[in-house]
């Protein structure tokens, strides 16, 4: 057997003690802990950046409202990044939060992908009676961008080795350090990260083929594809109370693993929406109609003044 093959990498961080020498952000800094550029914030917010440059490319394409589209990813990454601390402290550090329940409000302090998951779709329900649009056309185009930023939030994971897995020899394992030697352990967010980028590829090649699939085909791939695959890792992750900390089990699952089956009913509800090949800019009108944007013909209006300048002349000879 030959053992563990991944090695164990940390990233350093990058200080900025230079701040200390700038007149008044000097006063405010602490010499002996400066601040610093840390990996996982700085992966996670070029993700974010990439695709939200990406998506508001797609819904250029796609003849979408450019400042809406910037508005929804506002609302979704924001609201996403809430849910995803408040979540994660309820359902996997619940007597931190019966102790402190101010934790709730340590938005720094932990996040959860099913929770962020959850808060983005909060937050797309939100945009959307706040604007009264239809949020369908919006939420394809995110999603159409999402594994590319996955790809990024999953290396910032595994640049700080948060997610760690149980022991192992397998050679996929990570040589994580131990004492002076090392032990093979599961790495879940770098599987994540690793396998999320055949799914942006593709996705990426797929829109590259045709910018106007259905609506509801890429959401529904995408669900459909990551929900059996973390149900599969999350039996690879450590379990609560051992030395590097795990995630608990209700009834033997993990809370993502719960929440899988959600995901995956959704996908599947969103590929047969997909498969009834609803147009791609269906539905991106606002809801009460008071503001749509008109679809006729202008030749249409110029036919009906031409039938209507011979009745016009007739009357007149008839008079």
């Amino acid at each position: 057997m030959s053992g563990p093959l991944i090695p164990y990498i940390e990233l350093p961080e990058i200080p900025l003690a230079f701040l200390e020498h700038i007149p008044l952000v000097g006063q405010l800094i602490d010499p002996a802990k400066p601040p610093s550029i840390k990996p996982f914030g700085t992966l996670v917010a070029l993700g974010v950046y990439l695709g939200a440059v990406v998506a508001t490319r797609h819904a250029r394409e796609r003849r979408l409202d450019e400042k809406k589209m910037s508005e929804f990813i506002f609302w979704v990454v924001a609201a996403g990044f809430i849910g995803g601390h408040v979540l994660d402290a309820i359902f996997y550090h619940p007597q931190r939060v019966a102790r402190d329940p101010l934790y709730l409000f340590a938005l720094w302090d932990g996040l959860s992908s099913f929770g962020g998951f959850t808060g983005a779709l909060i937050g797309a329900f939100a945009w959307r009676f706040y604007r009264r649009e239809r949020i369908m056309p919006y939420c394809e185009v995110v999603n159409s961008a999402f594994p590319l930023a996955w790809v990024f939030g999953r290396a910032g994971c595994a640049s700080v080795h948060d997610h760690p897995g149980r022991i192992s020899d397998a050679w996929f394992a990570v040589q994580y350090p131990l004492g002076t030697g090392h032990v093979g352990r599961f790495d879940l967010g770098l599987y994540e990260c690793v396998l999320a980028i055949p799914l942006a590829i593709a996705f990426a090649v797929l829109w590259r083929r045709n910018p106007h699939r259905p609506l509801g085909f890429y959401t529904g791939i995408m669900c459909t594809a990551y929900a059996p695959v973390r149900f599969a890792l999350d039996f690879l992750r450590e379990r609560e109370g051992t030395v590097v900390g795990g995630d608990p089990r209700y009834a033997g699952l993990t809370p993502a693993q719960w929440a899988c089956f959600g995901l995956f009913a959704v996908g599947l509800y969103f590929l047969r929406m997909a498969a009834r090949g609803e147009p791609s800019s269906a539905g991106s009108s606002p809801l009460d109609g008071a503001s749509r944007v008109a679809d006729d013909d202008p030749s249409d209006e110029d036919e009906d003044d031409e039938a209507e300048a011979p009745r016009a002349s007739r009357a007149r000879a008839e008079r």
